[in-house]
């Protein structure tokens, strides 16, 4: 009877820090990269079941990606859309952030153009892009004043609420030493918005993929929304998603590979909640 009794405690005891090994692992964003795996075995069994050709193979897809680079062709087209993508988006966060910090310093400019705000965030983005496309004509101008036109309305009301939500504590604070406008600015006002700005950055990017996408394929000559619409008019499957795989890859390089790593390095002083 002591044996057993004696034995038990000693196996919870070796288990333990195993366990706490995978909830840290777990907590610490390792369990994230079990979800490729998870997503390819699905795609795989699911095509596999259907067996059809408008539902192609994960390594189907894995050798039309090689023969599109071996060609040539995708890497034009990612280098075209990346460039209209950062374009735009420097220019939305620009715009917005100096707009937001206006609306959100001064209550009767807000008043004046918060209608102008609320019709931004609303118009539809397709209704835009036609009118930027007829006015200026079908050029990359014409593709990022359009993408700009949608997004800046979004990056401004973050900005805004930014601003209205800055600590007077803080700049009281700042008063009292008698800092620098600039100083001031760097150490009191920019540390308070750097989560917004990182809000605005991400919801504004993940918005601007899409769009730049659609607004290729109503009109442009060039980029990876224009060759999915070439793909779709012959019911190329493996194409689309050849390219919608190299899409989803260079999303996650951003996501993962620069705005996460931005924003431990810059909120890493904000305190964990448990």
């Amino acid at each position: 009877m002591a044996g057993p009794s004696l034995d038990r405690p000693a196996a919870a005891g070796a288990a333990g820090p195993a366990r706490d090994r995978f909830r840290r692992s777990a907590q610490g964003g390792g369990i994230e990269w079990l979800s490729l795996p998870l997503f390819l075995a699905l795609w795989g069994g699911l095509s596999l079941a259907l067996d059809h050709r408008l539902f192609p193979t994960p390594l189907g897809v894995a050798i039309e990606i090689r023969e599109q680079i071996t060609q040539g062709r995708m890497l034009a087209d990612f280098a075209i859309t990346l460039t209209r993508v950062t374009a735009a988006f420097a220019t939305a966060m620009i715009l917005g952030a100096v707009i937001g910090a206006a609306l959100g310093r001064w209550r009767t400019a807000d008043r004046l153009f918060n209608p102008w705000i609320v019709v931004g965030l609303n118009i539809p983005a397709i209704v835009v892009a036609i009118i930027c496309y007829i006015w200026i004509g079908l050029t990359d101008i014409a593709l990022i004043v359009a993408v700009v036109v949608n997004k800046t309305p979004l990056v401004a009301t973050t900005l805004r609420e930014g601003v209205r939500a800055l600590s007077a504590d803080y700049d009281e604070l700042a008063r009292v030493y008698r800092m620098s406008p600039w100083r001031r600015l760097r150490l009191v006002v920019v540390p308070q918005l750097m989560s917004y700005v990182l809000t605005a950055a991400r919801t504004g990017l993940s918005l601007i993929w899409k769009i730049v996408l659609v607004f290729e394929v109503l009109g442009s000559d060039g980029g990876v929304g224009f060759r999915i619409g070439i793909f779709f008019s012959f019911f190329d499957m493996s194409a689309i998603l050849a390219y919608t795989t190299g899409f989803v890859a260079v999303i996650l390089a951003v996501e993962y590979g620069v705005l996460r790593p931005l924003e431990k390095r810059i909120l890493g002083w904000r305190p964990v909640p448990l």
